[in-house]
């Protein structure tokens, strides 16, 4: 029978399915074990490499605000020797020439560029390069410019000799011509007096007119109609010919100036004074001049000493006196 067979299909049916399962679960754990070793190890391994990139980082940034500090000390240093030289030489600023004037503009420009590269909160390795570059050529300037003040103080030092030797000499040239002014004006004034003319001989007369034209001499106050008043002007070799101006002032007997209007004229010794009468006569230098004049008074002559005073370039020349009396039975 069929069924009678049943121990035997019991008998080829496989048994060991239950180790398998438990090799299998354990090479699954151990799988898990070294996938989670290795995830640690990545993860400490990761952190390790975050720790160095941000050390070197620090470094870098660290190194970055150390160069940045660097170049902004040389910066300030080369501030300070620029705004030192630019001090000492300011008593020179309006005398500086072109070449100063461009030092100081390519200085100022440098300087503002180079702040600029070092105001960069984020500043690069090159920016900085570029800074300290500049800074170099920023010190090469102001030596330049340094040069070219100690150049112009120089030609400062050779200039003011000079001007102080000019000044000197100027001073010297100004004294010698004062003093020759003054020689000159002394002999001038000496030429002046010594041109001055002399009057002698003096001839005061009383005259008569008649009725017939005739005239006649006389010293009778009541009788005298004018005064012919007449001297000689003497020789002066000094005097340059030409037309002299002689002035004549009369005193009357009563000791009054007789006047020509209120006209003055000027004298060396007791300042102006009123005159009688102005001549002009023409002088021929070096040869002797009479000279002659009538004069009449507005009204009676009177009785008494008349004196004549004759002045010529504010000198008293000369003088004469006339006397009138009363007349008698003859007279």
């Amino acid at each position: 029978m069929a069924f009678e067979n049943f121990p035997e299909s019991e008998k080829s049916t496989p048994v060991p399915s239950a180790p398998v399962r438990g090799n299998g679960r354990n090479i699954l754990t151990g799988a898990l074990v070294v996938a989670l070793l290795g995830t640690w190890g990545y993860i400490i391994w990761d952190k390790n490499q975050t720790k160095e990139t941000i050390r070197q980082k620090d470094t870098v940034i660290a190194t970055t605000s150390n160069q940045r500090d660097e170049l902004q000390k040389e910066l300030e240093d080369a501030t300070m020797r620029y705004d030192m030289i630019k001090t000492s030489s300011a008593n020179m600023m309006h005398t500086k020439d072109s070449v100063i004037n461009k030092r100081d503009r390519e200085i100022s420009s440098k300087r503002e560029q180079i702040r600029q590269l070092l105001a960069k909160v984020g500043a690069t390795k090159e920016e900085l390069a570029q800074a300290k570059t500049l800074i170099a050529s920023l010190n090469g300037d102001i030596e330049d410019y340094k040069s070219e003040v100690e150049k112009l103080r120089g030609e400062k030092i050779v200039l003011t000799q000079e001007k102080a030797n000019i000044t000197k000499e100027r001073d010297q040239v100004t004294r010698d011509f004062d003093s020759a002014k003054t020689v000159l004006k002394q002999k001038e004034d000496m030429i002046n007096v010594a041109s001055t003319l002399t009057a002698s001989n003096f001839s005061i007369l009383g005259i008569d007119e008649k009725g017939n034209g005739k005239e006649k001499e006389t010293t009778t106050a009541k009788r005298v109609d004018k005064f012919r008043i007449s001297f000689d002007i003497a020789e002066n070799r000094i005097a340059e010919s030409g037309s002299k101006v002689i002035f004549v002032c009369i005193t009357g007997p009563d000791g009054k100036p007789i006047l020509f209007g209120n006209e003055k004229f000027s004298t060396r010794e007791n300042g102006d004074k009123f005159y009688t009468q102005k001549l002009v006569i023409n002088y021929v230098q070096g040869q002797r001049q009479p000279v002659s004049f009538d004069w009449k008074l507005n009204g009676p002559f009177n009785i008494g000493d008349y004196r004549i005073e004759v002045y010529h370039n504010g000198f008293k020349i000369g003088e004469g006196t006339r006397t009138l009396k009363k007349g008698g039975i003859f007279g």
